[in-house]
């Protein structure tokens, strides 16, 4: 693990970090995804925390803007709809369990913690939009198709998510409508996340 004495930029992006959590943050491995704006929104941490405690969680969301747009997602039921979507689907079922083997390989290659929970409740259910939507901006739009769609949510959404589009999501991230799977979303889905 890089130490923050021994790399300044990690230092200084660590000190943000704990500032956007309100603590300090643990087990950082690097800043994963900064916003087009340059601020740290995600961390990589390591599998196992600095005292050997297990760690699945690769990929970390700390922005504030990222956080709070995702937990309205959240808490207006996105999660149980994306989950329902996930066993009507086969394609999108298909897909979602493609991004939990690239979440469990990346994190395997740091340290095989010798289980295949990953996180965000992938592959067969939703569990953590905040997870989702962290690995999507990691690795890009085609990875996680329903991070994907979290992602492109906050970006348009009508509560205050355009100003995200540019400044915390990258100008180019798909519309939710220039997605794939979204004929299973039906029309309560591709609106509820939007509330």
């Amino acid at each position: 693990m890089i130490e923050p004495d021994d790399d300044p930029a990690l230092a200084a992006d660590l000190a943000v970090v704990a500032e956007q959590l309100g603590r300090i943050p643990r087990g950082v491995l690097a800043v994963a995804y900064r916003c087009p704006d340059g601020v740290p929104a995600v961390v990589r941490t390591a599998p196992r925390l600095p005292d050997g405690t297990p760690f699945p969680t690769l990929y970390y969301l700390t922005e504030p803007r990222l956080t709070a747009a995702v937990g309205r997602l959240e808490s207006g039921g996105l999660m149980r709809e994306m989950s329902d979507r996930l066993t009507r689907d086969p394609a999108l079922a298909a897909a979602y369990r493609v991004a939990h083997q690239d979440y469990l390989a990346e994190r395997n290659a740091l340290e095989d913690l010798g289980t295949d929970f990953t996180g965000g409740g992938m592959p067969e259910r939703v569990k953590c939009l905040h997870v989702l939507a962290a690995h999507a901006l990691v690795r890009g739009p085609g990875t996680n198709p329903l991070g994907d769609e979290a992602v492109a949510m906050i970006a348009d959404g009508p509560d205050g998510g355009a100003a995200l589009r540019g400044a915390a999501v990258p100008a180019d991230w798909p519309r939710l409508d220039e997605l794939p799977f979204q004929g299973s979303a039906g029309a309560e889905g591709a609106e509820e996340g939007r509330e």
